[in-house]
């Protein structure tokens, strides 16, 4: 979802990739939210860091825990930040209804949208 609200609303200042250290697939209600809101992600796809190789990046964001925890080193001139959102599909578990389920993607898909409008200028000064 940031990569989506990213590209879709920051694409003049920022080229963004997503990448992590597990591929998932790209997550059907992720799909559905963001095209709620008007962006279609049904084009990404889920890839490791390691696909990524060549790139220089200037910054890291690391939006899980679990990423944060796990990621690598980069060149001292990329800086790592850490922004972490709660996790969709793992609240999505213990909903009752498909309705529920939605309502935990819409709440983070918002978080990030908020987010990702604060870049760059957010990140400057941040390690």
């Amino acid at each position: 979802m940031a990569e989506g609200w990213a590209r879709h609303i920051k694409s003049e200042v920022i080229k963004a990739y997503s990448a992590g250290i597990e591929k998932h697939g790209l997550n059907p209600n992720a799909v559905k939210v963001m095209a709620e809101a008007g962006v279609d992600i049904s084009r990404q796809k889920s890839k490791l860091l390691s696909e990524l190789k060549g790139l220089e990046f200037d910054y890291i964001v690391t939006v899980c825990d679990n990423a944060h925890e796990s990621c690598p080193l980069f060149p001292s001139k990329t800086k790592v930040v850490h922004m972490g959102f709660d996790d969709p599909p793992r609240l999505a578990r213990k909903a009752k209804t498909e309705e529920e389920a939605l309502e935990h993607y819409r709440r983070v898909r918002d978080e990030i949208r908020n987010y990702i409008e604060t870049l760059p200028q957010s990140l400057e000064g941040k390690v």
